[in-house]
């Protein structure tokens, strides 16, 4: 099994970036140096389950949140995740993204 440890990175940073904090105040809150939240973020090391746990808790979310693209049943977090990237949407763009759901849903369960 291979774990995409920037796509772990990705969902930290964005998580940060959220509750509009620094890599130096995260660092600080999951007991981590600036230089390895840094490294976590792009991806460039791999995180290990003590760190994994002291951001996620740094970051007031939980370890579904953050590994979900490499967990294989994560479907609450992506049915979390699709709701808010919904949210606020208008009624032409909800249209559009329902025609395009359906079409890619058809062409996937037709394989």
């Amino acid at each position: 099994m291979d774990i995409d440890y920037k796509a772990i990175g990705q969902r930290i940073r964005k998580r940060r970036k959220m509750l509009n904090i620094t890599q130096s105040i995260l660092a600080e809150r999951a007991d981590l140096s600036d230089t390895n939240i840094s490294h976590i973020e792009r991806g460039a090391t791999k995180l290990s389950l003590p760190s994994l746990i002291a951001i996620a808790n740094a970051l007031e979310t939980n370890a579904d949140s953050l590994l979900m693209d490499v967990v294989d049943n994560s479907e609450v977090e992506f049915k979390k995740e699709f709701a808010q990237l919904l949210d606020g949407c208008s009624a032409e763009e909800y249209r559009l993204l329902y025609n395009s759901c359906r079409t890619i849903l058809e062409t996937l369960r037709n394989k």
